[in-house]
This record gives C-alpha cells, structure tokens and sequence, in this order.
C-alpha cells in the first residue's frame, strides 16, 4: 500500500500517454498534490495539470514519463495510466488503453501508423464506424449538453445537431425560412405534401413514426437532423404550441434536437461546426489539419482493402451528385416515389388516382412522364458509367391522398356552415380517400401488386427511365440501368411483370435507335416467402437487393413507425439485442437474407445481390453483408464515408482483403 497523502512531496494523479480530447502526441491528464487517488476523480479538490509536475518533482515527472512511453510501446495504444507519488519515490497502481473522442481516435491512429507503431490494418481498425458521422456533422457543445437537460426524447432519425424555430406545418416552415428564420419542423408525422416545408428546415422533429418513417427517410436523404417518434411530445394545434413533460413551447420559441441521441432541449444550444465537412467540400485550411490527413489516408486504404461496393440511396440527381463526391459506386436504390414529392407533382399522382377512364389515366399519365424522365436524365448524367437501380413506385396510393379524418373534417366543416363552393370537390376527394383505405395498407395494394392492377403506372415509368437513359445515352454518356420491381412474393409476380414491361423497354430503345451497355431487372428481397424461395424467383430475376426495412418488419411483426412505444423497454430488458430497423438481426432476419443470397445464386450463377435497406449504414451491418458474400451495400448519401469505412472494416478483421 502506497499513500499520496504523506506531505506536500506526496501526491496522486491520473495520466494519458495523449490527449484523449484531441489525439494530440503530449502528455495529458492531472495530479493532485497530498491526495489520495480518489480525492482526483471525487472532484472536491481542484487538480493541477499534468504539465505541473514537471516543477512540482522534475525527478518523479521524468520517470512518469519514461514509464509511460515503455507502455504506450508495448501495448501500441494510448494508455491510460494511474499513479502515486510517495516521499518522492513513483508508482504505478495500473494502467489500462484510454478513451478517446472520436476525433482524437482518427489522429492517433494516424501518427501511430506514422510512427510505426501500427500497421495500416491495425489503424484502420483503431477508428470506431459508428462514430464517423459525428465528424461530418454539427454537434451541440459538449458542455452544453452536459449542463442541460432534455424536454423529451425520441428516436435517433437522422443524425446532426440543429436549432430554429418552431413551426408546425410544412406551408409556415417554407415561409418562415424564405424570412431569413431557421425553423424545426413539428409534426405528429409527415406525409409527401410537407416535402417543401421539410427540405426549408433546419432540423425535424416527430411525435410519431420510426427510423423509418417518411421523416426519418427524407431527413436522411437531405442530410437534415432529425428526431422521430418522440411520444412525449404533445402537439395542440389549436394553440399553435406542444408540450413535452411539463414543459409548453409555442411557435416561434427555439428548441434544439440532436439527431444523434434523439434528445430535445427548449433554447438555442450553442453547436460546433465540421472541420472535415469543409475539407470535404475543398477548403484549403482545413485540408492542412491533421484530421484530414488521417480521414484521407485510413479511407484511401479502406477502400483499396474491402471486398464489398457502396452505393448510395439517392432520389434526385443533387443527392446522386452528394452521394458520388463522397465515394459512392452507383445507386443502389432510387425510390421513384419520392419523385413525386412538391405540390405540382402530387396534383398529377392525384389525376392518375382520381381518374374514371382508361383515356384520363392515359392522360395522368402523360403529365407524370415527363417529370420523371427529367429526374431520371439528371440521375443518370451524375452517376454516369455507374450502376442506377431505379425501384418502381411501392407506397400505397393513399399516402397520395390527405389524411383520411382531416378530409371528413373538411366536408363536415362545410356542410355545418352551409358552404357550396368547392363541397362536391372535397366529398369527391372523401370517398376517393375511403375507397383506398385499407386496415393494414403496408400488406395491401402497394408494389408490384399495384403494378398489376395498374398496369400503365409501371409502364410509364419504364418508358420514362428508358427514354432518360436513351437521352443520356445520345449525349455521349453511359447509363447503367438496372429496374427494380418491389414487394415481389412469387415467381410468377416478377415473371410476368418481366414479360409486360420488357417490350416496353425495347420499343423506346428501338424507335431511338440506342443501345444500352447495362440494362438489367430485378426484384427486392423484403417479403419472408420471397426469402424462402429465393431459388425459383431467381430464374427471372438479374439481381436481388433486401429491402431489410419491410423484410425485419414482416419478419418480427413489428411495426416501424411504432416500434418507439416499446422499442426502450425491449431493449432494456434484452428482449431484442439492438434496434432490428437499425442493426440486422443475425439469427432471424439475417438467416432470411443468407438463405435467400445462396439459394439464389444456385438458381442463376450469374445472379448479383445487394442491400438497400438502411441498415446499409450500420457498420455491424455492413460487416454482416460481408460475411455472408453480398456483392454491395446501398445507404443514405451521408452514411457512405461510414459504409466504406466499415466494408474496409470488415476486410481488414477478417483478412481477406483485396489486393493492396
């Protein structure tokens, strides 16, 4: 037993071989003098800096110093080390490898491979997957967020720090920002028609839905911070105000939510900006530091070791550009439903919907096309020379439509007060909306079920990406095309949808006279029975993709957009291991996807298979696709720095590395 208490020539400290804040190569931590060690970490005593040691007992510093080098050397890693001074006479009670943020783990790793400390493998394992976002992203200030307390709490939707305003509807939020204003959205949920309002906002905020809901999704997709299905929070719409645990906010007053945690605080919470975001986008200065160098180096060699391709998630050619620049390999999914997003587009989607004759569907149609193709020339053009899987459209086409109690409202509203103007309209729209409703529409008429029914609907769309690609094509690019067809159960599903929209393909590339260097069609892997019978669905499909969203909610019977209810006391008492619509299930869901990726490819050898669900960020994820031989992963755009970190990850863990 030693005792740092003995004297002023006594003292007790805690000591890191580097600065665990900044991964800075300089001796960090605090000493205590006349202390025992926990007098340091009870916090009732002010601790000098490390530094002081060095006046305070040169000798005894010296020999700390000497001790921690020949530790940090053999274990290759920051240590972290305690200590007491007796009489003048050092030692050492233990020491352990250090915590770091996960800004000082990428420096560190870095000047450690420098130094020849590690190797690459090794430095490339030293940095933490899940952590990469929170470099590119603002953050709140650490201090900040210790010293507050949250309003309420939800769901990590989409990661990053943001502060506004509060709004409550998506017209006021495009409004107030045209204002000059930063506003958070706040909504019970939101549907394609908030889309304009969504994409004006600093950040989101939701009552209700998952971390797969439509916010979740688009906020994703946007790169815009978001908290979904925080259900202590109660909006008053009356009142233009909610409230969350006690605490009422009006519009108009700031919050600020962190995407990463899913926590709200009332205020404006100071955030800090990315140094690596503004090296991303060219900024000389910030290419200097040394984050950058070790971003840069330890990327560049993921990238050169992984087996496994990125792609992005992408449904407008701005996310498609977002998404090359950060290294993704092509589109793995293109969710041509969020094409119709805006007021002009869903107007048309309505047409369609609402029309009585084959001539006005015809003609709903004709509107539609035009914009898709647009969309799809755009695409195409940024992701030249690179695969684009394009799904048909999936939702329900009463997610299309208003909200089905607010449009009774609307019509018993108008009747009560004996208006005439516009109340066949808005009964019309009434019993369109009733006729759609369905008791459970995520197993209803969606996907390629829809496609069947309504024939010309993937029709247009085929002759849509077809003539995009064509125009491209005549343009001297090279567009990859490969048509997704969802939800597909059977064989005979995708076969004959195949057989329908295949001739419609070949007329326009005909009467256009181009030929395509890729043009492939496939189907997405998320129903169980799809899994189950992967092998005969495979010999008439070119590729499969897992929609791991659908597959872990058809797999589990859990809802997505609900799962927030209970998802925290499942977790807490370790009735699921993690999230499964964020982290796959390996025993069940991800027995589904081997299964159905090695009995597809013994139904066609020449089958490819991908992910696009979300959890194609998810570094545990990712490694999974490795293991069980997924030709690529498919994310949101500002997850595929992560998935090319973790696919790199994965091959340097298990030594099977490509050829670096």
């Amino acid at each position: 037993m030693v005792f740092g208490n003995r004297g002023m020539d006594s003292g007790t400290g805690v000591a890191f071989t580097r600065d665990p804040s900044t991964g800075e190569k300089l001796p960090y931590g605090d000493y205590l003098r006349n202390a025992q060690g926990e007098d340091v970490v009870a916090g009732i005593r002010n601790t000098l800096p490390l530094a002081r040691l060095e006046e305070i007992d040169p000798a005894s510093y010296r020999g700390l110093r000497e001790v921690m080098d020949k530790l940090e050397r053999h274990y290759r890693d920051m240590c972290d080390i305690e200590f007491t001074i007796e009489k003048g006479k050092l030692w050492i009670l233990q020491t352990r490898v250090g915590k770091r943020t996960a800004f000082a783990e990428w420096v560190m790793a870095y000047d450690m491979l420098e130094e020849g400390l590690i190797d690459e493998d090794a430095a490339l394992l030293r940095v933490d997957a899940n952590r990469l976002e929170e470099l590119f992203k603002r953050v709140i200030a650490e201090s900040a967020a210790k010293s507050s307390e949250p309003i309420a709490r939800g769901l990590n939707a989409s990661p990053g720090a943001a502060t506004g305003r509060v709004v409550f509807s998506a017209d006021e939020a495009q409004d107030w920002a045209e204002r000059g204003e930063r506003v958070i959205l706040v909504r019970r949920e939101t549907t394609p028609e908030d889309y304009h309002g969504m994409i004006r906002s600093q950040g989101i905020l939701t009552s209700a839905g998952g971390t797969n809901s439509h916010a979740a999704v688009v906020a994703r997709g946007e790169g815009i911070p978001a908290v979904c299905g925080a259900d202590a929070v109660h909006i008053d719409i009356a009142s233009r105000s909610f409230s969350a645990n006690g605490t009422r906010v009006s519009e108009g007053d700031v919050i600020t939510i962190d995407g990463f945690n899913g926590t709200v605080y009332l205020g404006d919470l100071p955030v800090e900006e990315s140094r690596l975001e503004r090296a991303r986008a060219g900024d000389e200065g910030a290419r200097r530091e040394k984050i950058w160098k070790a971003f840069d180096r330890l990327m560049t060699y993921a990238d050169r070791a992984r087996r496994l391709r990125v792609r992005a998630n992408a449904d407008t050619p701005d996310q498609a550009r977002n998404a090359r620049e950060r290294g993704a390999e092509g589109i793995g999914l293109c969710r041509t439903e969020h094409m119709f997003l805006g007021e002009e587009r869903v107007a048309a989607v309505r047409k369609m919907i609402f029309a009585s004759t084959a001539e006005e569907e015809e003609e709903a149609y004709g509107q539609l096309l035009p914009l898709q193709r647009g969309d799809f020339v755009g695409i195409f053009k940024a992701m030249d020379g690179l695969p684009v899987t394009v799904r048909l459209l999936d939702p329900p086409l009463h997610e299309f439509l208003p909200d089905r109690v607010q449009a009774a409202v609307d019509v018993a509203l108008a009747e009560a007060r004996g208006e005439t103007k516009g109340l066949e309209e808005k009964k019309a729209l009434l019993a369109k909306v009733n006729e759609l409703a369905e008791v459970n529409p995520m197993l209803g008429l969606r996907g390629v079920r829809l496609g069947i029914v309504k024939p010309g609907l993937y029709a247009m769309q085929v002759r849509a990406i077809i003539e995009a690609a064509c125009e491209v094509r005549k343009a001297g690019g090279d567009p990859k095309v490969e048509i997704m067809i969802p939800l597909v159960a059977t064989r005979e599903e995708l076969r004959q949808m195949r057989e329908e929209l295949e001739p419609v393909a070949r007329d326009v590339l005909r009467r256009e006279g181009v030929e395509l260097s890729h043009l492939e069609w496939g189907t997405m892997v998320e129903v169980p029975r799809a899994a189950l019978t992967a092998r005969e669905i495979a010999e008439v499909a070119d590729f499969f993709s897992f929609g791991t969203n659908d597959l872990t909610q058809m797999g589990f019977g859990f809802s997505r957009d609900d799962i927030g209810k209970f998802l925290g006391m499942y977790e807490e008492r370790r009735l699921v291991p993690a999230n499964p619509f964020v982290t796959i299930d390996r025993p069940g869901i991800g027995r589904l996807m081997r299964m159905a990726t090695e009995e597809g490819r013994a139904g066609n050898v020449h089958l490819h298979v991908g992910i696009c669900g979300e959890h194609g960020g998810d570094p545990d994820s990712v490694k999974f696709c490795d293991e069980i031989g997924l030709d690529y992963v498919s994310c949101s755009p500002f997850r595929v720095e992560t998935a090319r970190l973790a696919a790199g990850q994965a091959a340097a863990g298990s030594g099977e590395k490509r050829d670096v």
